[in-house]
């Protein structure tokens, strides 16, 4: 048990995939009684207002080729504002455990005897195909997903996603972060036994007013990406679940 020696605690917030609406009754509470907010690049600038007036906002975001604060930094952040603050925020992106280091920064916040609390969002991984009209899961079509980043940390456990044995065992795959490898990883799914004509949705900014949507096939994607300049960040949906998007969307 570790000793804790801070006078206030850290929050890891989901913020959830960016429409305020999506923000949890607890997250909104917290954002709003904040002493200091430390926040992702990736949340919105509406629940970034809702965020309270006197609370110093500090923006630790980080993107593709544009590292605002590394990641030791800003677990270093958070310890130290916690010593004279009560409500300390860290704000991430969807939710602090799915792909969001959460796990790290709260491993780094106990260890340093900084008391730490969880509150969940919603992860774009589910909402952004949703929006898209696309359900992740459906009893007549699949009875597995799998969500798994397409841009791995080097330092990992082991060097890569076994892309092949994803093909093979699981009928809807939820790609997050992967635009910009999806050259690497398609050929791969089709190794794996995934045929050229399976559908593929990417969702770039999910749940937002200005969400966008490219649909084709593991054999035509990667063109229609080049063609439309399609950039991230973004959401890829694979499998025969895509086609639930013409329901919604003509």
């Amino acid at each position: 048990m570790h000793q804790l020696k801070y006078v206030g605690k850290v929050y890891l917030v989901g913020a959830g995939p960016g429409d305020p609406g999506l923000l949890t009754v607890k997250g909104k509470t917290l954002l709003e009684h904040a002493d200091v907010v430390i926040y992702d690049a990736l949340v919105s600038p509406e629940i970034i207002n809702i965020i309270n007036p006197l609370a110093e906002k500090i923006n630790a975001g980080k993107r593709r080729g544009r590292h605002s604060l590394p990641q030791a930094e800003t677990t270093e952040l958070l310890r130290s504002k916690a010593e004279t603050n009560a409500i300390v925020v860290r704000l991430k992106g969807g939710d602090p455990f799915v792909f969001g280091r959460g796990g790290e920064e709260m491993a780094d916040l106990v260890q340093a005897g900084v008391g730490v609390e969880i509150v969940p969002g919603i992860t774009s991984g589910i909402a952004a195909p949703a929006y898209a009209g696309i359900p992740v899961t459906h009893r007549l079509y699949n009875s597995s997903v799998t969500f798994v980043t397409g841009h791995e940390a080097t330092e990992k456990y082991r060097p890569e996603v076994n892309w092949q044995a994803i093909a093979q065992g699981s009928e809807t795959i939820v790609i997050y972060m992967g635009v910009h490898n999806l050259p690497h990883i398609i050929p791969q799914l089709l190794a794996g036994g995934m045929t050229a004509d399976t559908p593929i949705a990417l969702i770039r900014w999910g749940t937002r007013p200005d969400q966008t949507e490219l649909v084709g096939t593991l054999e035509t994607i990667i063109e229609q990406i080049l063609t439309t300049e399609f950039q991230a960040p973004a959401i890829a949906v694979i499998g025969q679940v895509v086609d639930f998007r013409s329901l919604l969307v003509p």
